[in-house]
């Protein structure tokens, strides 16, 4: 037997609908905030994501799915995260030339070779949105931040935490990556592996280490957020007073620094007490400077990505959710005849917009009610020899178990 590969999964029909109304909320939200869909390729050029994510990023060293092409010619990569790959097409397309200010979202999977867990797939489906303007102001990423709040509210999720930090500038953060890598030296024999190739090629990284015998040398190392240039300090400080008027509660994380190379400045996590030791639900930042790197036009931005897995094992109750897909009508038919008369019943009561389950095994009155209760239809249309002489139709509301004889134009 052949199974799903190890990191994916199906999602069945009785699983499907809680997918439907998330990402519909998801949607109404971004329209209602300015945002338009955009839809990516499934991979892109693997140099994108080398220079767009870092190269020594856990993403791009150890994650990626890459591959050559056919020819050989060139190396492709299934898609890991959606920002880099926004930010291709919004060069490419000179969209630039379209508005000071773009908002983009989409909803797509993203393929990352990760340990399999509980909500944290090799193949998952990541919602993101991203603002490219020609201004940093602080105030897009409160406005941002408002949104999100607004969706998980209404989602119900309890136990949220707003994270936030400011990961400086390309003025102020080459002289703390010295310090931070002179810091890392003073202390390598007491860091795993990791963080010592990580305290040479790239120091703030060693804050995402997860290996539990370096926190306590990690808590001694110094945080950027003591050492912002006053444009850093006064953007955040402003940022903050933005997410104070909103009413949105936050927590200042000095060391928290997200695991891409093309954030700047801003940086946020938002967890959920409900996830266990896997519990961001959304995270992202500001990335002023990623369209220069890539050759494109100067752009300032800024956006998040959240796992959709994780957001649904996050909601309480997803039954209060779920788009009623039930039947309205399953349609009994008992012999021949009646059988051809329920399938033109069926195509009328469709085309007016009914959901209708007809079933096609000639089975017994008793058997299709026993499927049609299975399948929780509201109600039966029995239509039976006597029902085809008078030209009627017995209906049966499967709540109240009641029936009456109607007519075809009644329903």
């Amino acid at each position: 037997m052949i199974h799903a590969i190890r990191g994916t999964y199906d999602v069945l029909p009785n699983e499907a609908g809680i997918w439907h109304a998330l990402e519909r909320r998801l949607r109404e939200t971004f329209h209602v905030y300015g945002f338009g869909e955009i839809r990516t390729p499934i991979f892109e050029a693997t140099e994108l994501f080398v220079r767009g994510v870092g190269e020594e990023t856990d993403i791009v060293s150890k994650e990626m799915y890459t591959f050559a092409d056919r020819d050989e010619s060139k190396s492709l990569t299934l898609r890991p995260e959606g920002t880099a790959a926004v930010m291709r097409a919004y060069i490419e397309h000179q969209l630039q030339n379209e508005a000071r200010m773009l908002k983009f979202y989409y909803i797509a999977p993203m393929f990352r070779r990760e340990r399999p867990q509980k909500g944290r797939h090799r193949q998952h489906m990541q919602a993101g949105a991203e603002v490219l303007s020609s201004t940093d102001n602080p105030a897009i990423e409160a406005e941002v931040m408002e949104m999100l709040s607004g969706v998980f509210g209404s989602l119900g999720i309890p136990d949220l935490e707003v994270n936030i930090n400011s990961v400086g500038d390309r003025e102020c953060r080459p002289a703390y990556v010295q310090l931070l890598k002179d810091e890392i030296r003073a202390r390598a024999d007491l860091f795993c592996q990791d963080c010592r190739r990580r305290g040479e090629k790239n120091p703030m990284r060693v804050f995402d280490c997860k290996v539990p015998s370096c926190q306590p040398v990690i808590r001694e190392l110094p945080t950027i957020t003591e050492r912002l240039c006053d444009g850093c300090r006064q953007h955040f400080e402003k940022f903050k007073s933005y997410l104070i008027a909103r009413g949105i509660h936050f927590r200042v994380d000095p060391r928290l620094v997200r695991g891409l190379d093309y954030y700047m400045r801003t940086t946020f996590e938002i967890t959920s007490g409900r996830l266990g030791s896997q519990n961001t639900v959304a995270g992202g930042g500001r990335y002023d400077g990623l369209s220069e790197d890539l050759d494109g036009p100067p752009a300032k931005g800024f956006g998040f990505g959240m796992g959709l897995e994780r957001l649904i094992l996050s909601i309480p109750d997803t039954a209060t959710l779920v788009p009623d897909y039930r039947p309205e009508y399953f349609i009994a038919p008992l012999g021949d005849p009646a059988f051809d008369y329920a399938t033109l019943l069926a195509r009328r009561l469709r085309k007016a917009g009914k959901c209708v389950y007809l079933d096609f095994d000639s089975r017994s009155l008793k058997s299709q009610m026993r499927l049609a209760d299975k399948l929780g239809a509201k109600s039966v249309i029995i239509i039976g020899e006597e029902e085809m002489k008078s030209g009627t139709l017995l209906l049966r509301d499967m709540g109240t178990k009641q029936q009456r004889i109607v007519k075809e134009e009644e329903i």
